[in-house]
């Protein structure tokens, strides 16, 4: 299971090949023997129950955490290789978006927006001010640069964290339940900036979310992980309808099937966070 579908507009390079992919804190594996390959262009959904390892594949592949197995490549280059200057330039080539948006509070939306291109680059500040408003337009929010985080309702907010991530133009997007919280409205909205903004820039965006019918309209692919394993993998409408079981008791909400709903002790792959 380790080849992705593409639609016709895609590379069919995949730009992230995941290999044997195993991952654990002390006794217990979280990841066993994962493999992916996520295709340039594409905009592909990590799903599962709670606490089975997606949040944990994004860092692995932000070279915040290291396998203990198995490889993790990026255009052709082994992340958990690379030195640590040679991974912090990396990581200027990939955009987060996290739960919350994680905006500075105590910062404008401007500076929030501005801090990465000061960080990472050293632009004049005239372009700085021209780099941020672009995005900022671009999000539909031209005009409210210098409100205070507090000031914004939670779809505002959620535009502004992701005007932020894509400030550098970053190769890969990285989408860490990018919709949780967000009222239907404001879920379309940001939905839709995924996807324009993939598709205008040619990104290669990675969503971990729960949200199976958000996911139905979004993206292209989906890998469904269970016990720290893939349990089945496919485009959305497919996994709808896969015979396997925990796929579909997950993609269907069923509450019998392999996938417990009472608690797991630690030490058993469901009682693992991610």
């Amino acid at each position: 299971m380790e080849d992705t579908a593409t639609s016709g507009s895609h590379s069919d390079a995949p730009i992230i090949r995941i290999r044997d992919l195993v991952f654990r804190r002390g006794r217990r594996t979280i990841l066993d023997g994962v493999s992916m390959n996520i295709r340039r262009g594409s905009i592909v959904a990590f799903m599962g129950p709670s606490g089975v390892g997606k949040t944990t594949i994004l860092r692995l592949i932000s070279g915040q955490l290291q396998p203990d197995e198995g490889s993790i490549e990026i255009n052709g280059r082994q992340i958990s290789s690379m030195p640590w200057r040679e991974l912090k330039r990396f990581r200027r080539n990939i955009g987060v978006l996290l739960q919350d948006g994680a905006l500075f509070t105590d910062l404008t939306v401007f500076e929030n927006i501005a801090t990465p291109v000061r960080e990472h680059t050293e632009l004049p500040e005239p372009l700085v001010r021209r780099l941020v408003m672009s995005k900022l337009n671009a999000v539909g929010l031209g005009g409210i640069e210098d409100r205070m985080p507090h000031e914004l309702s939670g779809g505002m907010a959620r535009r502004v964290a992701f005007a932020r991530a894509v400030v550098l133009d970053p190769a890969i997007m990285l989408y860490d339940e990018p919709m949780t919280g967000l009222d239907p409205i404001a879920v379309s909205t940001v939905r839709t900036l995924m996807r324009e903004t993939n598709d205008a820039l040619g990104l290669t965006s990675i969503v971990v979310t729960h949200n199976v019918n958000q996911m139905s309209q979004l993206v292209d692919y989906c890998y469904i992980i269970a016990s720290g394993r893939i349990a089945g993998e496919g485009p959305p409408g497919e996994l709808k309808n896969s015979s396997q079981p925990s796929v579909d008791q997950f993609m269907n909400g069923k509450v019998e099937g392999p996938i417990p709903f009472h608690y797991q002790p630690p030490d058993t792959p469901w009682g693992l966070l991610d």
